[in-house]
């Protein structure tokens, strides 16, 4: 079957898109106000009715809200950061996480491998790697929202020394790992699926154990396939994690 040509999004997809953005990337930060619907019209060239419909799609994600007498402001202290997100935004912008939220590495060291980091980093059993663990705060109301582990190969110990330091590595670590390896990250996967918290998940997020959470699983690739970076996380209840997606008419 021939290729098909791809029409471009809609305007309001458009601009969705785009406010979307500056929201995850922290240019519009928490309950700050945006466009409202005349702005969005007269600016992006669009009818009202398309700029109403550009604002009932971002309430309906739960990234702004109306607020009477002010707006429609940013509202995103239900959204969950996942790592797609904090990858695409060191690309995009240079910050890794939104203007309100923070992150403190509490360990960085050499440990021994478990099965399951031996098996998605590619490494033998029981090898020795590098484990980053870290705690990401909302500033705004300084509580824990996140807790999260990334794993690389102990090889890397040696040529990326800042991998081993608790201090944040402020261009992120995978091109921290390209500036000092040439190994490039270019794609990535993502696990989630709701879980009860751990002992050690109780301690980092001020949550009751067994208290329900949303746990995650991330690998990231390189140019030739392999595994940069394993990691493990987990958020407290009630945040949301978003992605997209296309359907294209391929086979």
């Amino acid at each position: 079957m021939p290729p098909k040509i791809h029409r471009p999004d809609p305007p309001y997809v458009q601009v969705v898109n785009h406010i979307r953005r500056q929201i995850q990337s922290g240019e519009l930060k928490e309950s700050e106000a945006i466009p409202s619907a005349r702005e969005i019209s007269r600016n992006w060239e669009i009818s009202l009715a398309t700029a109403v419909k550009v604002l009932a799609a971002l309430k309906s994600e739960g990234l702004v809200k109306a607020v009477p007498g002010i707006g429609t402001i940013v509202s995103v202290q239900a959204r969950h950061t996942g790592p797609r997100d904090r990858f695409q935004a060191i690309r995009r912008t240079g910050r890794i996480y939104p203007k309100n939220e923070a992150a403190r590495i509490t360990s960085a060291e050499l440990v021994t491998a478990t099965e399951q980091v031996a098996d998605a980093l590619g490494v033998e059993s029981a090898a020795s790697v590098v484990r980053r663990h870290r705690v990401t705060m909302n500033t705004d109301s300084d509580a824990p929202v996140s807790a999260s582990s990334s794993w690389f190969d102990g090889a890397l110990a040696e040529v990326a020394p800042l991998l081993l330091q608790t201090s944040r590595i402020t261009q992120g670590t995978p091109r921290y790992i390209e500036e000092q390896t040439g190994r490039i990250a270019v794609s990535g996967r993502d696990q989630v699926c709701a879980d009860v918290a751990s002992e050690q998940d109780a301690e980092d997020l001020g949550i009751s154990v067994g208290a329900p959470v949303l746990r995650g699983r991330n690998w990231l690739y390189d140019q030739n396939g392999d595994v940069i970076e394993y990691g493990e996380s987990v958020a407290v209840d009630n945040r949301w994690s978003s992605y997209d997606y296309a359907l294209n008419d391929e086979s």
